[in-house]
């Protein structure tokens, strides 16, 4: 069986996705998402991480941005980009979650929807945003 933090990840992927193809409706996107999932209890982290990533999105990319290596942002498949930005805002703003636990979601959550390179590509991103930019107290969860 699938974890609620599985699908609650899988939902906002999938959401971020969309964004990158209608960046002006994203009230209209998250009404959707929320619309979509089947369980309750996780509609309001969806909401809360969705509203987060969409403030920080500046930041977020600015970060991924730094650490692809002979690579440029526009280049970055849309599904690697949106596994990217909810990986470094895990990594980045939610203070309760390992690091650990953030890099081996994004790679499982790559591997399922991106291309056989997504893993490797993403795992190797999220660890220098990891390892550069977390905030301290996430390397003692």
């Amino acid at each position: 069986m699938v974890s609620k933090r599985r699908l609650l990840r899988e939902a906002v992927v999938k959401a971020l996705f969309q964004l990158d193809f209608r960046p002006d409706d994203f009230e209209n996107i998250l009404s959707d998402t929320l619309n979509s999932l089947k369980l309750d209890d996780i509609k309001g982290t969806v909401e809360k991480y969705l509203r987060s990533i969409y403030e920080h999105k500046e930041e977020i990319d600015k970060a991924i941005s730094e650490h692809l290596l002979n690579w440029t942002f526009d280049r970055v498949s849309y599904i690697d980009r949106s596994v990217l930005r909810l990986g470094a805002y895990e990594l980045l703003y939610e203070l309760d979650i390992p690091i650990e636990v953030t890099l081996d979601e994004m790679i499982e959550i790559a591997k399922r929807y991106g291309t056989e390179e997504s893993g490797k590509f993403i795992n190797g991103v999220l660890d220098k945003i990891a390892k550069l930019h977390a905030p301290k107290e996430k390397f003692n969860l």
